[in-house]
């Protein structure tokens, strides 16, 4: 009996692992942005990256991320600017310690890119944005690519005229098994 106990548990364990759920993990990825400040680019990243991936290849659509990432971790390798982005006027993390990304739909281009969408929220405001990703295969889990632009002013980041108003972000996200 406790021989197919054990079976039973092992075969479920399976089975709820070929739904796809992964964590994603600070190791292997990379959350990195840039933007001009008086016209030379500035590069920074993030850590802390927390959430749920639901993810199976051979049925895209189906797939959903809930992510965020602490705001705290913004790091621009300038202890100083970083200090002055953790204060109010930038991402004024005492009051909104986290960005979040939550998917709305994936879907496929004519192409066969994949396409996701979702709410971006940043000091309590949420967007809507769309952009190209990729999904490799590696090792227990995935890695996943993507950019995306975003207008800072529209989250009510910064204040300054010297910056610009669009960003850039790159994702290169690993996921794991939980």
């Amino acid at each position: 009996m406790r021989k197919r106990l054990i079976i039973l548990l092992a075969a479920v364990s399976v089975w709820s692992a070929g739904f796809g759920q992964f964590k994603p993990v600070d190791a292997g990825s990379a959350i990195k942005f840039t933007i001009q400040n008086f016209g030379f680019d500035v590069s920074g990243s993030f850590s802390g990256l927390h959430g749920t991936i639901n993810f199976d290849p051979k049925n895209p659509a189906d797939a959903h991320f809930d992510v965020y990432i602490d705001a705290a971790t913004v790091n621009t390798n300038n202890s100083f600017r970083d200090s002055h982005l953790r204060d109010e006027c930038y991402f004024d993390i005492r009051k909104y310690p986290r960005i979040r990304f939550i998917s709305t739909g994936i879907s496929i281009n004519n192409n066969g890119v994949l396409i996701i969408s979702g709410k971006l929220t940043i000091k309590n405001i949420t967007k809507d944005i769309s952009f190209h990703f990729a999904a490799s295969f590696a090792g227990d889990g995935y890695i996943f690519k993507g950019d995306f632009r975003i207008n800072r002013r529209d989250f009510n980041v910064g204040g300054t005229s010297t910056i610009s108003n669009e960003l850039e972000v790159q994702l290169n996200i690993a996921a794991k098994k939980p």
